[in-house]
């Protein structure tokens, strides 16, 4: 096979050259423009191994005349191309006419002269579910000009672009009609902010708000997401399936998914309230019909609208179209896909991955945090426990406030996953595979980091948890063991590393990742807490000796986070958390103002309490060790079911946060 994609450096277009790389043999040719190049050579590291070799560059451009091909590449690979896949497009709710109309209509028309010139074998038509434009009741796939209004510029020149697609290919066609699609739902990622991402700034800020705040919302309709993993999936094999051409395929959630409860779903990713529906005897609301439609569509009310949504964070453009008044039959994708396995996951399965790459990446109050960049920019930040959880987290947000992270954990692939990541977004990094469990192999990381860079600031986030009670670690002397050699001798023996060198450039700042458990003292942590008392108490007597040499410390106890490192006790899944993110915003508290601690309202009253009434502390721990068992992995078996009851849930919104 040999394949021609439009659009691959795109974020669908990138997908499905890596499936196609995955599952299919043969070169994939991609028509990109000359600036493009540098992007796509990034693309192609991230790709299978052997991209270099398949993936053949063709330089092009949408708004040439058959794509502004070179007619010698056009003569030698006439009849030798079996797919052509136009996925180059505009996919943007606020973009104006003319662009829309350059991108979509004129570009797939130059797409369609491509694909006739070269006498495809088939042409493959990235269209629109909002081909639909405001059609009332089910839209099937074998459903195209019904006379449905076309509400916007985007709908209509999706319509349009899919009408020269069926009307003006010379070749065989089949036309993919995506319902709104989001990140992949393994990893999360996306490239910009656009359908339900919208809201995500909202429930950031209402996640402030008290859960037992009663939110009544009205019921607004149905949506549809699906997430880009699937959609490229399904595009694959559907694409390969033989007597399939001259139709159109929904790919989208075979079952409307009501606009309230989705996202109620991501509220609960990101710990924010959750909405009621509307009171009964209180008709619903449609934002395609009635006197709400003529209220969100009236030009008039533009500015009042603007000024509304404004907060919230959710353009006006956008705010019409957040439900479909079409039901979308996808029978014919389900069954061209039938035995595949290939299927559209639930959004409750995977909105939380959304969720934390968006506030990762993509959360534009990271671009904001002029305090940060401040305190980073020009200087470098040596992160441990880099890979994943808190540290991952902190790196991106050091590396997009300007400064420069050193990646420091023990899996290299990882890392250089994350450097990408970080350089794809114009920030620097580097990588250092250490295992912080060998104290020689800490001491080469330190001679080497400090060679090649000025290390400004060291984060001590890598760590090792264990929960088990003292009954079930009787015969397990190596918990305590691994807990010190990690969290205590590791993190103080890399500090010793560098402290030389800081001192010698005349100070630096040191953040260690301590716990809300050296506060509070929880039940089954004795090994974890244990380490984390033992930095905390060197944190204190070092910081003393070291106020001359302007080297300074800060302690952030932190509750608990849903991090992979706490994924073993299931009975977590359903409890209270912070996120990743949340933690490093801790950190970048940190490295701005210094503090010699940095704890939770809950933490500090643990140490009063202790402090004051060491009795009373101790019965109030000895419910929680009651109320809270020992996980199946501490007792070294397996149980997927395993779950929170009520009486933990309970404790558990009561100490937020807190290790039980």
């Amino acid at each position: 096979m040999a394949y021609l994609v439009t659009g691959a450096t795109g974020f669908i277009g990138r997908h499905l050259v890596a499936t196609l790389l995955e599952n299919r043999e043969g070169d994939i040719h991609v028509v990109v423009r000359d600036g493009s190049r540098p992007k796509l050579d990034r693309l192609i590291a991230g790709w299978p191994e052997d991209a270099a070799d398949r993936v053949k560059l063709v330089v092009g451009d949408l708004e040439s005349p058959a794509m502004g091909v070179d007619h010698e590449w056009i003569e030698a690979h006439r009849g030798q191309i079996d797919h052509l896949f136009h996925l180059a497009a505009i996919y943007d709710m606020t973009a104006d006419e003319e662009r829309n109309e350059t991108l979509n209509v004129e570009g797939t028309r130059h797409a369609v002269e491509l694909a006739n010139v070269l006498e495809v074998g088939c042409l493959h038509h990235v269209s629109s579910v909002a081909a639909a434009g405001d059609f009332h009741g089910v839209f099937r796939e074998d459903m195209f000009d019904e006379g449905q209004p076309l509400p916007s510029a985007y709908h209509r020149t999706k319509f349009e672009s899919e009408r020269i697609a069926r009307g003006e290919s010379l070749v065989p066609w089949r036309v993919y009609r995506p319902a709104i699609v989001v990140g992949h739902s393994e990893t999360g990622e996306m490239d910009k902010i656009d359908g339900p991402y919208y809201v995500f700034g909202l429930l950031k800020r209402m996640r402030k708000l008290p859960g037992v705040i009663p939110l009544a919302a009205p019921d607004l309709g149905a949506t549809n997401m699906v997430p880009v993993d699937y959609v490229v999936k399904a595009m694959d094999h559907i694409a390969h399936e033989p007597d399939l051409d001259q139709q159109a395929f929904h790919l989208c959630n075979p079952r409307p998914q009501p606009l309230i409860d989705s996202i109620n779903i991501f509220a609960r990713a990101a710990r924010a309230p959750r909405l009621s529906l509307r009171p009964p005897g209180i008709p619903a609301l449609d934002l395609h019909k009635g006197l709400l439609s003529r209220v969100v569509n009236s030009p008039t009310l533009a500015p009042v609208r603007r000024a509304l949504l404004a907060p919230t964070g959710i353009p006006d453009e956008v705010l019409p179209h957040m439900s479909f008044a079409s039901v979308f039959d996808a029978r014919r994708a389900e069954q061209a896909l039938a035995g595949s396995g290939i299927t559209v996951p639930r959004l409750r399965d995977y909105a939380a991955t959304l969720w934390d790459f968006w506030e990762r990446n993509l959360d534009p109050d990271l671009h904001d945090d002029t305090a940060l960049r401040a305190a980073v920019h020009g200087r470098t930040v040596l992160i441990t426990g880099a890979s994943s959880g808190i540290g991952e987290a902190t790196a991106l947000k050091v590396a997009l406030s300007g400064g420069t992270p050193l990646l420091v954990a023990r899996t290299r692939s990882k890392l250089e996953a994350l450097q990408r990541l970080i350089e794809q977004q114009g920030g620097t990094a580097y990588v250092y595979p250490c295992d912080l469990n060998d104290l020689e192999a800490i001491d080469e990381l330190a001679r080497t980091v400090t060679r090649e860079h000025r290390v400004d600031v060291v984060v001590n986030n890598a760590g090792r948890s264990i929960r088990r009670s003292l009954k079930l670690s009787l015969n397990r002397f190596h918990d305590f063991e691994r807990t010190m050699q990690l969290n205590y001798f590791g993190a103080i023996r890399l500090v010793m590393g560098v402290l030389p060198h800081m001192v010698e450039h005349g100070g630096g700042h040191v953040v260690n990742i301590s716990s809300i458990g050296a506060q509070t003292w929880p039940p089954r942590f004795s090994a974890y807490v244990a380490s984390k008392a033992a930095l905390d108490a060197w944190t204190r007597v070092v910081a003393s000796e070291l106020v001359g040499a302007k080297v300074t410390f800060t302690t952030i106890h932190m509750p608990l986070v849903r991090t992979p490192m706490i994924a073993p006790t299931k009975i977590y899944d359903k409890m209270p958390t912070i996120t990743p993110v949340e933690a490093a915003d801790l950190v970048a508290k940190a490295i701005i103002q210094h503090p010699k601690h940095i704890d939770t309202l809950l933490g500090t009253a643990g140490e009063v309490l202790y402090a004051l009434a060491p009795k009373i502390s101790d019965q109030i721990l000895n419910t929680g060790y009651r109320v809270f068992p020992d996980s199946a992995a501490a007792r070294g078996q397996e149980n997927p079911d395993e779950r929170a009851g009520v009486e933990m849930r309970v404790l558990a919104a009561l100490t937020r946060g807190m290790h039980w």
